[in-house]
């Protein structure tokens, strides 16, 4: 075995036995090389050229990637997370390995395995995969029937498997393009500087090069092509919206703003809801109209221009002599649950009138990480203006004004308050659903919370303004008096938008040392890295599972909202029979 060179760079990202078998045509020039000849070369140009380390780390997440997390998981999104997962696990075992030969001083070669290491490293591998994949399908299973979705069908799992193998093969790609652009500058350093340092100063320019395209470049693209796209599906108008015939809903006759301007989900607001009639047969007593204002994204110039024009609204539709003025906060595609509004609409038989702004067209998931900021202005920018109207009236006078908000909605409705208690004083009652790690106020809360009450459902302050509940059960947890104006924040355990965060990387959270929530299986284990983008697959999908579960949030809106506002006349028969009317869209 010949010496390994002295440039520390020269095997990075490369094989731990980076001595290649000599070339065996060496030894009889003029006859042709023997079966096991040509393998070995084979071996020597093809396999070996990996690193055994960053192999078996690979394994090591790909295995773990087959662990369950919080949603059941499609053929797609398991693909995508075992993949990155392996990706990740070679280029971690692969930088260790650099990192010990660059780190010990050694005059013999560094030793390398044989290729009985390697073929043990394949049989191990091919048989800890096929055992991970019967757990995957047995875990499935059960989170599925958890949930009572269908089960995986067989053709699931080699495509799982191809998926995986393309990422993998993607990203190993880039990898080695990355390493290779390190390795060359590496060798043009060392013409002025010794090799170690040529190293260091080498891989520290080509990881701020890195960042800079990345942010710079690469987000940039990938932001615009995104609003391209999504700004398209904003300007699609849904088969069963159509421009409201009544003059108390945005874009409709007299309205301050054009149809056009509000945006797919904009539309669907202000042309959805009970009817005069539907509200008059289910309360017995004849009901008024409710009131819908809205700008969209395409309404005004800024988010203040929006809010400006969306009390205008209200001021046009005479919204303020109303019982009820609720501010909802939007996702970022102007989404607003329908069940939150049309319950009230309900519970006070039309005398409601509900305002909202849209301040971007990316979908919640995707906007609460790239672009929240807009949605804290958004959201202070148009509870100020309604509450400054809403203020001028004389106390006897005034409407009770609310607040709420689902995913990255609640977290703009959050905005306008820096506590608990201020949203008590200011407002008369609050529901946020599904809220967002982002959300300040709620994590704040959640962090303060009563020794032994669990991260997914929290005590504070003994209940006596803010409850935290998965579904209507948890409303009276805890027993205590519940005084004065509510506050609601519904949260299931199963939701990955709720519970997804940067720590997950390497950090195992509360959630899953303490108990845990009915629908999340006492398998589903924390594991560094992987945790991470498992949650970040089940984002996507957070909404494809039955109500209660997920990112669902459906038959507990109109149970947390008679709890809070109690309205008058209002009982809990009403609130059965009006669960089944309600949808989310």
């Amino acid at each position: 075995m010949t010496s390994t060179s002295d440039d520390p760079t020269e095997n990075v990202g490369e094989a731990d036995d980076s001595e290649l078998t000599k070339d065996s045509t060496s030894t009889a020039a003029d006859s042709p090389p023997s079966r096991g000849e040509r393998l070995a070369s084979w071996w020597s140009r093809h396999i070996r050229r990996y690193s055994y380390g960053g192999l078996v780390g690979a394994l090591l997440l790909l295995w773990a990637s087959a662990t369950p997390s919080l949603l059941p998981r499609g053929w797609f999104f398991q693909g995508a997370v075992s993949g990155g997962s392996a990706a990740i696990g070679y280029a971690v075992g692969a930088f260790l390995t650099w990192l010990a030969r660059f780190m010990v001083s050694r005059k013999e070669p560094w030793p390398t395995p044989s290729p009985k290491w390697w073929t043990g490293l394949g049989v191990i591998g091919l048989a800890m995969t096929a055992f991970m994949m019967y757990w995957f399908a047995r875990w499935q299973d059960e989170l599925r029937d958890l949930m009572g979705v269908d089960h995986l069908s067989w053709t699931a799992y080699p495509l799982v498997v191809i998926v995986a193998l393309i990422v993998f093969v993607i990203l190993m790609s880039l990898g080695q393009a990355w390493a290779s652009g390190l390795k060359w500058l590496v060798r043009q350093l060392n013409r002025v500087a010794p090799p170690r340092v040529s190293a260091v100063v080498g891989a520290a320019i080509v990881v701020v090069l890195t960042i800079f395209i990345v942010n710079g470049v690469f987000a940039n693209y990938a932001m615009q092509a995104l609003n391209s796209s999504f700004a398209a599906a904003n300007n699609e108008t849904k088969a069963d919206s159509a421009p409201p015939t009544s003059a108390l809903r945005s874009g409709g006759p007299g309205s301050l703003v054009t149809w056009d301007s509000l945006g797919r989900e904009g539309r669907v607001f202000v042309s959805k809801g009970p009817t005069v009639q539907q509200l008059s047969e289910f309360n017995g007593l004849p009901a008024i109209e409710p009131i819908r204002a809205y700008a969209g994204l395409d309404s005004a110039d800024d988010v203040n221009q929006a809010a400006d024009l969306a009390v205008k609204e209200l001021e046009r539709t005479n919204a303020f002599s109303r019982k009820i003025i609720a501010v909802g906060g939007t996702t970022g595609s102007g989404w607003i649950n329908k069940s939150m509004v049309d319950s009230l609409e309900y519970m006070y038989n039309g005398d409601v009138a509900t305002v909202s702004i849209q301040y971007s067209f990316l979908p919640s998931w995707l906007s609460f990480i790239v672009d929240s900021e807009r949605a804290r202005k958004a959201g202070i920018a148009i509870f100020e203006a309604v509450s400054e109207k809403v203020r001028a009236i004389p106390e006897a006078e005034r409407p009770k004004l609310v607040i709420f908000g689902e995913s990255l909605g609640s977290f703009s409705g959050e905005a306008p308050f820096g506590s608990i208690p201020t949203i008590a004083a200011r407002t008369d009652g609050a529901l946020f659903s599904g809220p967002t790690f982002n959300n300040q106020l709620w994590l704040d809360t959640t962090e303060n919370r009563e020794a032994g009450s669990p991260e997914v459902k929290p005590i504070f302050n003994g209940g006596k303004q803010v409850r935290f509940i998965a579904d209507q059960k948890d409303l009276a947890r805890p027993d205590a008096p519940w005084p004065g104006n509510r506050i609601v924040y519904l949260q299931h355990a199963s939701d990955p938008i709720t519970w997804w965060n940067p720590g997950l990387l390497f950090s195992e959270p509360d959630w899953l040392k303490e108990q845990r929530g009915s629908d999340v299986l006492g398998s589903t284990r924390w594991i560094p890295v992987v945790s991470f983008l498992q949650l970040s697959a089940d984002m996507a999908v957070a909404v494809n599972v039955p109500d209660g579960h997920g990112h669902h949030y459906l038959s507990a809106v109109p149970y947390a909202w008679a709890q809070i506002l109690q309205p008058p006349g209002w009982t809990p028969e009403k609130t059965k029979k009006l669960e089944p009317l309600l949808t989310r869209d």
